[in-house]
């Protein structure tokens, strides 16, 4: 899957310009809680699963198969 900066703002319903500006951070981005909701259920939605924390090897992967 490659997404484009427009196609992500379309599959979560956050504005192109919101994500641009969270794109260059490190870290958890400092956003609110239902953007980054968002975000994630779109990548979610689209095979990716979350891993780990932020403190502890966090990352991503496609998620596998049950």
């Amino acid at each position: 899957m490659k997404w484009t900066g427009k196609e992500l703002a379309e599959a979560s319903g956050v504005a192109f310009s919101t994500l641009m500006r969270l794109e260059p951070g490190e870290g958890v981005p400092g956003a609110q809680a239902k953007t980054l909701d968002a975000i994630q259920k779109a990548f979610e939605s689209a095979g990716i699963e979350f891993i780990g924390t932020p403190d502890s090897g966090a990352g991503v992967r496609w998620k596998l198969p049950r």
